[in-house]
């Protein structure tokens, strides 16, 4: 196998080498990266600090529901009209009751429960309570991107967490995205692509994110009682983000069909006694009733079985294979990935019913994705981790998070629900570069005193490494500014 092999395994189906990995992988780098998807259970993040999405935001709404009462009257005790039927208001969480028989367990015992954030962390605001959880599940994201041995299904999960992404700068939102990824995407990223859907589109974050919880049926009970309406964001990037995509034939029509289908799809509060504060919760009395067309098909009214069918179809849909398939290779090989690779995707997509395991092995032994030349410019955040790896450097990630920020790409929270986008040009502006170097700059400082930056070259990149780079690192006068060549030569910043 060739070096180009290697330095290929590392960092175009994983994130930057370590030291010593590429002499490791170098008899087989291509079984090096297959390896990684034999594991499905090396995607996990088991970290007890970690707590349950729905942990997090039943503390905040009862952080919430403290400050409303204090508010008001310290004595008052707020009546149960707020939060009924997994109702909510534009933010998704209004303060609930204070606890009485009415509410469900959980919630009743809440201030006993060990452990529980809406106990231990009382007085704590939401904001506190959602901006702690966000740094908690941040550190441990990057910790383990900048320690696996299986990069590629590393990978698979950060393409997967953007496609599907949820944005932390919507504030119920903020204490959750992480866990989002945790529970929706890394179970399901050798899966299949129906039930990584579904785990998606019910998860709190993605309701919350796309303002189900405020979408009601205009001819439910609580639609017809309160005079509320239908919201379509769920429904319409589902159709044209998450699966068909903009070009799949569907219609205006579709989403909003699609979105009457959705209408009780929300998350449960403190108030209601059928549902567990932070979960979802499917509420009858907000479903829109009747039968429904979606995408030249028609659904029977069966409740939440009805969302749960068209998710199904959808999943499947040849359109789905379509544009799985072309984003997968734009962001794994090239801006315009070779036509081969995409109608190879596709394919297995089809043929294997979106078995994720089989896609991500399909792009892995695919000839064109070895052969391509490395033009893509490493994310922010893959920069970032990149340079972990290759110095050893100890993440830390209050730090980590500000540079993500300044460099254009804060962690989970993307400029819009289409997520990041794949394009060079993204990243490869001017003033982005700059702060590159300054990392660069401090990276090389912190890095051990006794590398030499020619060996680290040889050592993240071998014979691979280009002959400009090579020079320019050798030609340095430091060995800080050897190691600052290396981070800011195309070899390093390029995959």
């Amino acid at each position: 196998m060739s070096a180009h092999d290697a330095v290929t395994a590392l960092r175009r189906f994983g994130l930057g080498a370590r030291p010593g990995e590429l002499a490791r992988i170098a008899g087989d780098p291509r079984g090096f990266v297959l390896q990684s998807l034999t594991d499905p259970g090396r995607a996990r993040i088991d970290d007890p600090a970690l707590e349950p999405s729905h942990v997090v935001f039943a503390a905040a709404m009862e952080a919430q529901r403290r400050q409303r009462l204090a508010r008001a009257n310290p004595a008052a005790q707020d009546g149960g009209a707020i939060m009924r039927d997994g109702a909510g208001d534009g933010s998704a969480q209004r303060a609930g009751a204070a606890p009485s028989p009415s509410m469900p367990p959980a919630a009743r015992g809440a201030e006993a429960a060990p452990g529980n954030k809406a106990a231990t962390a009382a007085p704590a605001k939401a904001g506190e309570i959602r901006r702690e959880a966000f740094v908690e599940e941040a550190g441990a994201r990057f910790r383990h991107a900048a320690t696996t041995d299986a990069a590629y299904l590393e990978r698979l999960v950060m393409f997967w967490s953007n496609h599907f992404c949820v944005s932390a700068n919507k504030g119920p939102v903020r204490g959750i995205a992480g866990a989002f990824e945790r529970e929706a995407i890394r179970p399901h990223v050798l899966g299949t692509f129906t039930d990584m859907l579904l785990a998606v589109e019910k998860h709190p974050a993605m309701i919350v994110y796309l303002d189900n919880q405020v979408s009601v049926g205009p001819g439910s009970p609580a639609g017809t009682n309160r005079n509320l309406g239908l919201n379509e964001n769920l429904a319409r990037e589902i159709l044209e983000l998450h699966t068909l995509g903009v070009d799949g034939g569907y219609s205006q029509a579709d989403v909003t069909n699609f979105a009457r289908i959705l209408t009780g799809w929300t998350v449960g509060n403190l108030v209601n006694a059928r549902s567990e504060p932070g979960k979802f919760f499917f509420a009858p009395a907000r479903h829109e009733p009747g039968e429904w067309a979606v995408h030249g098909k028609r659904y029977p009214a069966r409740g939440l079985e009805t969302g749960e069918a068209v998710l199904r179809d959808l999943a499947l849909h040849p359109a789905t294979a379509r544009h799985i398939a072309k984003k997968l290779a734009r962001h794994f090989v090239a801006e315009e990935p070779p036509p081969a690779l995409v109608a190879r995707l596709e394919r297995t997509f089809l043929d294997t019913r979106g078995n994720l395991a089989a896609l991500a092995k399909a792009l892995a032994q695919s000839e064109e994705a070895w052969q391509v030349a490395p033009t893509k410019v490493l994310p922010p955040y893959d920069f970032l981790v990149a340079v972990l790896r290759g110095l050893s450097l100890e993440p830390r990630p209050p730090e980590l998070l500000r540079l993500s920020a300044m460099l254009g790409e804060p962690l989970w929270r993307p400029p819009s629900p289409a997520g990041w986008p794949d394009a060079d040009t993204t990243w490869a502006a001017p003033s982005a570069l700059r702060e590159r170097l300054r990392i660069a700059e401090v990276a090389a400082r912190q890095a051990d005193r006794l590398s030499d930056p020619r060996k680290v070259v040889d050592d993240l990149f071998g014979e691979a490494v280009g002959p400009a780079t090579r020079q320019a690192v050798a030609r340095a006068e430091t060995r800080e500014q050897g190691l600052e060549l290396l981070i800011m030569s195309p070899d390093f910043q390029r995959r």
